[in-house]
């Protein structure tokens, strides 16, 4: 991280197209090389300390130096991702990930070219390879159209309003287009050698290639709340900071916590870059996803069957709205990850009236008010629910009809700021109790030697 960082920091200040760029393949190899580190470790305890995902992943011995490097090298993600685990790699040259399993019909097995043991991946990586040259055709259509300086140019105001956010929107469609079409041909490259195979259906025996999908993006460009556009976007790095930060720095027999999360948030935050576009659309998208919940927790009941919680006729109308606010909000949030300057990003910001941040910040009025506990009652009533207090705490989870998922951060954004720093008030009262109960009073800050 330490070395990606001083390259991410030499390319800001550099700021030259013409010097090649290595930081993009290097991102990649932190998200390898750390894995892999956090494998090692996990190899060297006993199976009763680790999780099942621990288990599997973990490295009892080490590779040989052709072993590593051949996993580290891996030509067909070397320089988009996606990044996997050394235990993928591995069971791929030994071709042990081919294998069908037991109780599975053998005539489900998929087929195969003569002796070869990896199944026939030719046309699967083929229709990557094509989607992923249609995306950046695509891309290459819609830049000369929709770009950045359309909306920090002089000429952007003589736009009424509702074109110059249609523009910012298109200009967050058009720059996904090329990481669409990137991931898309990396997939199928990854495909093509056999290294993206998932497994096979035993009752259709149908094969499933999306082992190391990257990127959804019907999901992400149809997506109706922040946790299926988050979601759908760098799925593997999202795997990655969540399996290899977010719970390795929760201790053992606790729950992730206000520093899991700002542990995780900062590391993704550090492993992007040093721009302070990046930084604007991270704070601000956290904000976004806690306002979303919120929207998706006392709104999105009132149109479901209480009894059998399936949509009203009504639900309709639910979802177009949820939908276009979704994809607004990111258009306006991400903006700054394309901008990269505070300047660029506040001019474009302010030409759209700060829309996303003026809605955000009265929701959050809104649920911070006594509204939200008449919402409360009102979901209760309309459900037949009761609760033994007024407090919305101690109401909402009466009428919840869903678990909300999501509790770990998605692409290191905290899930629900306000919690967040509530627990780590909390944390730091308990910690300060902790040691007055133990004589110390406040925490000793005199410096301890060194052993």
């Amino acid at each position: 991280m330490g070395h990606l960082s001083i390259n991410q920091i030499t390319r800001q200040f550099l700021n030259d197209p013409g010097v090649v760029d290595i930081t993009g393949a290097q991102m990649v190899l932190v998200m390898k090389l750390t894995a892999f580190c956090w494998n090692v470790a996990d190899g060297r305890l006993p199976d009763s300390e680790l999780s099942d995902l621990q288990k599997e992943r973990a490295i009892k011995k080490l590779p040989s130096l052709l072993d590593f490097a051949g996993y580290v090298l891996f030509f067909p993600s070397l320089f988009a991702g996606p990044a996997f685990d050394y235990v993928d790699y591995k069971r791929w040259v030994e071709t042990t990930m081919f294998e069908v399993p037991a109780g599975v019909d053998p005539s489900k097995a998929p087929p195969t070219r003569k002796k070869r043991k990896i199944p026939r991946s030719g046309t699967p990586a083929a229709w990557k390879a094509v989607t992923g040259l249609l995306w950046i055709l695509l891309f290459l259509q819609l830049s000369s159209r929709y770009y950045p300086g359309l909306l920090t140019g002089d000429h952007a105001m003589t736009y009424g309003f509702l074109r110059r956010v249609w523009f910012l929107h298109m200009l967050g469609v058009t720059t996904r287009l090329k990481y669409y079409g990137v991931w898309s041909l990396t997939e199928g490259a990854c495909i093509l050698s056999g290294m993206g195979y998932k497994g096979v259906d035993p009752v259709t025996g149908k094969v499933s290639w999306d082992k190391l999908q990257n990127v959804n993006p019907w999901g992400v460009e149809t997506a109706q709340n922040t946790r299926a556009y988050l979601g759908n976007w760098n799925i593997n790095t999202n795997n990655w900071l969540r399996n290899y930060m977010y719970l390795r720095v929760t201790p053992k027999g606790k729950k992730p916590g206000f520093r899991a999360s700002m542990a995780t948030f900062v590391t993704s935050a550090l492993w992007h870059g040093f721009y302070p576009g990046y930084y604007l659309s991270f704070v601000l998208a956290s904000f976004v996803q806690t306002v979303a919940k919120n929207f998706r927790r006392y709104f999105r009941p009132f149109f479901l069957d209480p009894k059998t919680s399936k949509p009203t006729s009504l639900k309709i109308y639910y979802d177009i709205f949820s939908y276009l606010v979704t994809q607004l909000a990111f258009s306006f949030t991400t903006a700054p990850f394309v901008l990269l300057t505070l300047s660029d990003s506040f001019l474009v910001w302010a030409r759209v009236y700060f829309y996303a941040i003026i809605g955000t910040a009265l929701s959050m009025a809104f649920f911070a008010s006594p509204a939200k506990a008449s919402l409360v009652k009102a979901l209760n009533k309309r459900s037949g629910a009761t609760a033994p207090s007024g407090r919305p705490s101690d109401l909402k989870h009466s009428y919840s009809q869903e678990s909300l998922a999501g509790k770990e951060p998605v692409l290191g954004l905290p899930p629900d700021p306000e919690a967040d720093i509530d627990e780590a008030i909390k944390e730091v009262k308990a910690e300060m109790q902790a040691r007055q109960r133990k004589g110390m009073g406040k925490p000793d800050t005199a410096p301890k030697p060194m052993s």
